[in-house]
């Protein structure tokens, strides 16, 4: 008698609901045919615990980590090599300030959800298009303002939202600064990474509707958690629902 497969814990749908639609936009990135050698040197700055580093490995890329945490480098470890991928994968103590230290050149290089804690964004794009071969490619994953405004209205923090609305231009850098970090507008990103030399190539918005559904209802609705993976990839490259979306997905090339 043939049994159902087990279902993917709730955090495992979960985490695919939130980093779906950036993973499908590397993916793509990586198996454009002559865009990278078989084995792409990948750099993936603030990687943490290897979410994306130890799959890219597992397609037989080597992934170099830069984060400032040890515990997250530990656990990243131990995730490679329990998916026997310890030989494509290194792990290295640092920030966006020690890049041109810590790495020679690299294919592609992933900042995700990093830039919103940088002091100077222009500066960190500038660092990391210098570690960039020609041609390479920057993953670039940020907050989005616009989402932020219409989180903070929702939950009744009307004068957040109104501050946010209008950003900050006293502080003389892009990006307006809140809670959590900066957020940026599609505008701002394309400005600082046309500043740096990096050409955007595709603009994607992730968590388009997943910050709006209730979690108990991913956790117990079968099937809601792939649904709303694939309503986000439905709508991640319509422009109508950029404003709408947490996070801006940009490709941008060197």
């Amino acid at each position: 008698m043939s049994q159902t497969p087990a279902s993917p814990p709730a955090s495992e749908r979960r985490q695919s609901v939130r980093t779906g639609v950036a993973w499908d936009g590397v993916r793509r990135l990586l198996d454009e045919p002559g865009a990278f050698d078989e084995q792409a040197r990948i750099v993936d700055i603030g990687g943490g615990t290897g979410g994306f580093a130890v799959p890219l490995a597992e397609l037989g890329h080597t992934v170099q980590v830069i984060d400032p945490s040890p515990d997250a480098l530990a656990s990243l470890d131990r995730r490679a090599r329990e998916r026997g991928v310890a030989d494509r994968v290194t792990g290295q103590q640092g920030d966006l300030s020690d890049l041109p230290g810590l790495v020679d050149q690299a294919d592609l290089v992933l900042c995700h959800g990093v830039l919103e804690m940088v002091d100077d964004p222009a500066a960190s794009l500038a660092a990391i298009a210098g570690v960039l071969r020609p041609g390479g490619h920057l993953s670039l994953l940020v907050a989005q303002r616009h989402a932020a405004v219409v989180a903070r209205a929702m939950a009744g923090h009307f004068q957040a939202a109104r501050e946010l609305l209008d950003g900050d231009s006293t502080t003389g850098s892009p990006g307006t600064t809140g809670r959590g970090g900066r957020r940026f507008t599609h505008d701002e990103v394309v400005d600082l990474l046309a500043a740096a030399g990096l050409q955007p190539a595709s603009v994607q918005g992730v968590r388009v509707f997943a910050d709006l559904v209730p979690g108990n209802l991913l956790d117990l609705e079968p099937g809601a958690s792939a649904a709303l993976v694939e309503l986000e990839r439905a709508v991640a490259t319509r422009p109508e629902y950029l404003p709408l979306a947490a996070q801006l997905h940009v490709i941008a090339r060197r």
